[in-house]
């Protein structure tokens, strides 16, 4: 049987927050909603949350990178008894080791690309552990077949290549089952991490779309591990990843991670663009680093591209040399100018279209017939892949074509390779191709045009084993503007691969180059691979990751939600939930009391379209405002006659408008104006460039207040304006740069007003006046939801040095949402705020029995 309080705990996780309207769940809500630590799973296997408290076993910080593939190659013994393993040196992650400190230990955690008898698995990990330092995960036959070929190739693969599920025979609908299977492939790489993490020294290093919800199940059990997730596909646009039915799922998984990498900005713009507009996070740019503050965290976004391992080509080189694959190449090519392509047979590489741009040169340029050779290598897919036959019956029907109209004995001008190339063969051809030509519609990072490079700076004066001396120390690429490793090669001609002409402009423009342009493209791009190598792609991503979770164990963490509701709360030690109980016991035994009230967005929902407050808060207001030893404000942006209109029930009750611009005391008496400076010519300047903004902006509107204007935008597309307000920002501050007045942003808001006018000079003002009547306040209440509230916080919290408050009064600064502030305490949102008034206001009504006095016994 579940406890109530665990129930409460349910609604808390799940983001459905229980109506505050009805008396009797108001009452239920609970006075602590969370404590420290980790909350236990309920699935399954039960299993009890692991402390991230618990004693270090090993000393040193160690990194764990999770794959779907360890960097493994596994094979039956010839006597069928076991297997043999061996290191693929072609992994990438293998490679990610030496941008690592030395003594840093790495275990890998992953799959093997074989399948491996249940009755044998566990000799196998034992052995991989001992040996490999790799832990391997073994999913069932059952679930890998959804997971992977399912859930990660038919639905995310796609996806993230831009193309939608229009109909079952374009990219297929979405199963659910697929989804249950790709969670649970998740849980099971996550339960192999557990196994051997240690929690206080390890870095734990997620690679790729295959794993995007692990850092789920792995927050969940240690708060404060330091979790890195890199993708190595694209990341698509809001407008594609909106479509996927567990879109936030995946947002809020990869959310719990500590450092999300990319390799581009486009892909990191998407997926901040994608936070934005489904969970409502903005991100901010300090000192070059992007970050997303999410519940108290700071989720870094890394952009570095990933490089090769420079050490690794240039064996492989040297390997091909020894097997005399280059010379064998330089005999079959000989007097022929080779363009080169080499791909994964994909649907998203554009093959096709490559061999139609390769056509159209011969045909628009006829010099090359019997001179240009395209050379085409198609790595076979390591899954099943969409429309796989549709592609190669394509690709072969353009070969045999083109070869029928252009080729003659002794020529082909297509040559097809549809087998595997081992690495040293690869490299053999790059050595004699004049122009590499990558034509991918999309493609995440593809570091063919890097080996490439590579391979063509030959080392000068050295004679290799087949005799070659040296190498040409020039290269060209025919690259795609939508690959990853696009904007790092400048020296390439960029192409729309689309465009079949331009791209066959662009492949004969790269043959046709002199000599000596080719070598500085070449020696360009040569110095920039050479420095950015993967060791330098795997050194920055750990700094970055340091850095970020730096302050991981200066900060109290809270585990809250289950599922993907799941996150972690991270608030500095001083900073709080705010105690009903704490906060009516000093509220009685105060004498005199200062309550300041923003209003949107504290007692009144920043998205509520009814914009006048509830007869609830009206009566709530009314009996807090009325006790004689209470000053109650309410403080907010809106215009005097707004406010006048809303409150006029409230007799007792003190209004600040605009800011603090006008103040009333109460009800009957008249507005003051709180600022010196009465010249507003300055409005003449700064609403044409507002309209402006808003006659381009859908959705946006000026409102104009009698001390200043405000452009809003809440009702604008979100990312659009955020864009314009930022830059509306940068055009009024040069434009008045020499006006009396302050141009701030706030939440969806852009407003001018007067300079000296905060919220924070009206709580001094109060502060001010109480003490000068002899009644300086013993309790001071402050609740606000936005920046100009904080100046109200800041006051407040200066207060008592300038002895303008009691030495011995009780503050309560509070913020509504957990969020960075001055202030000391939170409440989660307006409910929360309305219900904590409700209790002040009960107990307004609660008379004082002392101690000495006998209660009536009536």
């Amino acid at each position: 049987m579940m406890s109530r309080s665990y129930t409460n705990l349910l609604d808390l996780a799940s983001g459905n927050f229980p109506v505050m309207g009805r008396e009797r769940d108001r009452r239920r809500m609970s006075r602590v909603m969370t404590v420290p630590g980790s909350i236990c799973e309920l699935d399954d296997d039960q299993a009890v949350s692991v402390s991230s408290d618990n004693q270090s076993s090993l000393a040193g910080d160690r990194m764990i990178v999770v794959a779907n593939l360890l960097p493994l190659k596994a094979k039956r013994r010839p006597d069928n008894k076991g297997w043999s393993y061996s290191w693929n040196e072609d992994s990438l992650l293998l490679r990610l080791k030496d941008g690592l400190p030395e003594d840093m230990e790495v275990l890998f955690v992953g799959s093997l690309s074989v399948d491996v008898d249940p009755i044998e698995q566990d000799d196998v990990s034992s052995y991989l552990l001992d040996k490999f330092r790799c832990v391997p995960t073994f999913l069932p036959p059952n679930i890998l077949e959804k997971y992977y070929e399912g859930f990660c190739k038919r639905h995310l693969w796609p996806l993230f290549h831009y193309m939608l599920p229009f109909s079952p025979d374009h990219g297929g609908r979405f199963d659910r089952s697929m989804w249950e299977a790709y969670v649970a492939a998740n849980k099971m790489f996550s339960q192999k991490v557990v196994e051997v993490l240690n929690p206080e020294d390890d870095f734990v290093w997620i690679h790729d779309y295959h794993l995007m919800v692990l850092p789920t199940f792995l927050r969940r059990r240690f708060n404060r591990l330091r979790i890195g997730f890199f993708l190595h596909s694209p990341f698509p646009s809001s407008e594609i990843y909106r479509t996927l039915p567990v879109r936030e799922e995946i947002l809020k998984a990869l959310l719990c991670s500590d450092l999300v990498g990319f390799h581009t900005f486009d892909y990191a713009r998407h997926f901040l663009s994608c936070c934005s507009r489904m969970l409502g996070l903005e991100y901010q740019s300090k000192r070059g680093y992007i970050g997303l503050e999410y519940y108290g965290r700071t989720v870094g976004i890394k952009i570095m591209p990933v490089g090769i391992h420079m050490g690794h080509i240039e064996s492989m080189k040297k390997i091909a040399d020894k097997e005399l694959k280059f010379k064998e190449l330089k005999q079959q090519f000989e007097g022929k100018t080779v363009l080169l392509g080499v791909d994964d047979l994909d649907i998203f590489k554009g093959i096709n279209l490559k061999l139609l741009a390769m056509e159209h040169m011969l045909k628009q340029h006829p010099k090359w017939q019997g001179q240009a050779v395209l050379v085409q290598i198609a790595n076979p897919m390591r899954g099943k892949g969409i429309n796989l036959e549709e592609i190669q019956a394509e690709i072969q029907e353009s070969c045999k074509r083109i070869n029928k109209q252009f080729g003659k004995p002794g020529y082909e001008p297509i040559v097809y390779i549809d087998k595997p190339v081992s690495s040293s063969e690869r490299m053999a051809y790059y050595s004699v191709a004049e122009c590499v030509v990558v034509t991918a519609v999309r493609d995440g990072m593809n570091l063919t045009p890097y080996e490439y490079i590579v391979c063509r700076h030959g080392v000068s004066g050295a004679e290799t084993d087949s005799g070659v001396v040296g190498g040409p120390d020039k290269s060209m690429l025919v690259v795609s503007e939508f690959i990853g490793c696009s904007p790092s090669l400048s020296g390439a001609i960029r192409i729309n691969p689309w465009n079949v002409e331009a791209t066959a402009e662009a492949m004969n423009e790269a043959v046709s180059m002199n000599e000596a342009e080719k070598q500085l493209r070449h020696e360009k791009h040569y110095r920039y691979i050479s420095t950015h190598d993967v060791a330098y792609w795997s050194r920055s991503f750990l700094q970055d990751m340091e850095r970020t979770c730096a302050d991981h164990f200066r900060k109290r963490c809270y585990g809250i939600g289950l599922g993907f509701g799941f996150r972690v709360v991270s608030l500095d030690p001083n900073f709080r939930k705010l105690s009903i109980d704490d906060i009516v016991n000093a509220y009685i035994k105060s004498k005199s009391r200062a309550i300041f009230l923003d209003y949107d967005g504290t007692v009144m929902p920043q998205n509520s379209i009814i914009k006048s407050p509830s007869a609830e808060v009206i009566s709530i207001l009314n009996k807090i405002s009325g006790d004689p030893n209470s000053a109650t404000f309410i403080v907010s942006g809106r215009g005097r006659e707004s406010l006048t209109k809303w409150f006029s029930p409230c007799k007792k009750l003190g209004l600040a408008a605009e800011h603090g611009y006008f103040l009333r005391w109460e009800g009957e008496q008249e507005w003051e104006v709180c600022s010196q400076s009465s010249d507003f010519g300055w409005m003449h300047l700064a609403e044409p460039v507002m309209q402006s903004y808003t006659d381009a902006t859908d959705g946006s509107c000026i409102e104009r207040k009698e001390s200043a204007i405000v452009w809003q935008y809440r009702d604008a597309d979100s990312g659009f304006g955020f864009s314009q307000a930022k830059e509306m920002l940068d055009h009024l501050e040069s434009v008045l740069a020499n006006e009396p007045v302050a141009v701030k942003s706030g939440q969806h808001i852009v407003e001018v007003k007067p300079q000296g006018v905060t919220k924070g000079l009206v709580a001094e003002k109060v502060f001010k006046s109480l003490a000068a009547k002899g009644k300086q306040a013993d309790f001071v209440l402050c609740i606000g939801d936005d920046r100009s509230d904080e100046d109200m916080f800041e006051i407040i919290g200066d207060a008592l040095s300038r002895n303008i408050i009691s030495y011995d009064t009780k503050v309560f600064a509070c913020t509504v949402g957990q969020k960075p502030s001055k202030a000391k305490y939170y409440l989660d949102d307006t409910s929360e705020v309305v219900l904590m008034l409700d209790s002040l206001a009960e107990a307004t009504d609660t008379p004082v029995t002392s101690d000495d006095e006998p209660e009536n016994s009536d």
